[in-house]
């Protein structure tokens, strides 16, 4: 909210039309400004050539100059500097055969996915609008600029874009547009995965996911995308917004088959937060005991607990199994993970070398088991965390 971004961003513009050229802030930020929503990255377009971006800054970095975009980086904020440019056919559904740099606006915002995203905007919050950008912001109408079923051919990610847009702003789609998603759908297996992936964690984080959600189901979009092929997408019912890897969690968990993550191309954190989701969901309806819920809270972390039960409601819709909330509940994590005496391995008293110095042996899969063991009778109050008594509970406990 604001226009703070603009504000900072403004000497840009200035130094551009310093120069003969022109400037215009476009896009999203331009489309949340009118909305009055918070405003994230600033974009910039202008009738000067990249090169003649690369003369007029001091510090620039050419990040897309085949494309016609330079990064410009500014009182130690980097902004993308893209020249109006009209786009050539379409060959592969994903990218412009050719791209031709122009003098003119409004052949730059006719390119453009949607009518919303296609307001430009100069210094002085003069507006742009040649495609009716405002009119359907009012309306809440997510609406392509031109053609519907053309500009779906010519890069099907609007498509599931659009969808995006509709669970972020809980805007409706135009008839016409919805209707050419339906004619065009199938062109979504022309997409790279990582394409994609960056629009579902958007979408599914939406407030309006419900509806967006839904009409990716009744679309069938997961069916030219690998990895969600693999699964009954149908099993999952998503009303609220989550995270992209509860999401995932919940989607393997409600099916038998099990494809690779390998398949996504997300990192290794996101891979690993998937699968501990799944064991936090899995194990919440098994936990009977105060000491099983210590040790619960031990091996998870309350921040990724805490995360599970904020999204109780969705787990409960598709039919899930969960604790009681009487039992496990925001307060009675925080309250037994305050009392934890352990939080992490390295806070233990003892560590594999004292173990091996103590039975003077050698090192072996048995190292392992003795100080889970040991981590285990910590947590759960059996003994102190003291480097002394652990030792003497290893004598009288553990068997090697």
């Amino acid at each position: 909210m604001g226009n703070e971004l603009f504000e900072k961003a403004q000497p840009i513009l200035n130094q551009i039309e310093k120069y003969h050229f022109e400037a215009y802030f476009v896009g999203g930020a331009v489309r949340d400004y009118i909305m009055n929503r918070t405003i994230h990255d600033i974009d910039i377009t202008t009738s000067a050539m990249p090169n003649e971006i690369e003369n007029i800054f001091e510090h620039t970095i050419p990040i897309g100059k085949e494309h016609g975009t330079i990064n410009v980086v500014f009182n130690n904020d980097n902004y993308e500097v893209t020249t109006f440019r009209s786009e050539g056919d379409y060959l592969d559904h994903r990218r412009p055969s050719e791209v031709n740099f122009v003098r003119n606006l409004y052949e730059d915002e006719q390119r453009r996915d949607f009518t919303i995203n296609a307001i430009a905007m100069d210094k002085n919050y003069k507006l742009f609008d040649y495609f009716g950008g405002q009119e359907d912001i009012q309306s809440k109408l997510i609406r392509t600029v031109g053609n519907p079923s053309e500009r779906f051919k010519e890069d099907a990610l609007r498509i599931i874009r659009g969808l995006r847009f509709q669970s972020q702003l809980t805007f409706d789609i135009h008839f016409e547009t919805f209707k050419a998603m339906q004619l065009t759908c199938s062109d979504v297996k022309y997409l790279s995965i990582e394409r994609i992936i960056v629009e579902f964690k958007k979408l599914i984080l939406g407030n309006n996911v419900k509806q967006s959600y839904h009409n990716l189901i009744s679309l069938k979009i997961f069916d030219y995308i690998p990895f969600f092929n693999e699964l009954d997408m149908t099993r999952v019912q998503i009303d609220e917004p989550l995270e992209f890897e509860q999401w995932l969690a919940i989607l393997l968990i409600k099916n038998d088959k099990l494809p690779s993550l390998k398949q996504l191309k997300i990192s290794n954190k996101e891979k690993s937060d998937i699968h501990t989701y799944i064991d936090i969901i899995e194990t919440l309806p098994l936990i009977d005991s105060k000491d099983a819920l210590k040790l619960f809270i031990y091996d998870y972390s309350e921040h990724y607990i805490l995360k599970v039960l904020n999204i109780y409601s969705v787990l409960q819709v598709n039919q899930i199994p969960t604790a009681s909330k009487l039992i496990i509940n925001p307060f009675s994590i925080k309250e037994v993970n305050h009392q934890l005496q352990l939080h992490e391995r390295k806070e233990m008293d003892v560590n594999g070398k004292d173990i091996l110095v103590h039975f003077n042996k050698n090192g072996g899969p048995w190292l392992k088991n003795v100080l889970r063991e040991i981590e285990c009778a910590i947590v759960t109050d059996k003994i102190k965390n003291n480097k002394k008594e652990i030792l003497k509970w290893v004598n009288e406990n553990v068997k090697i």
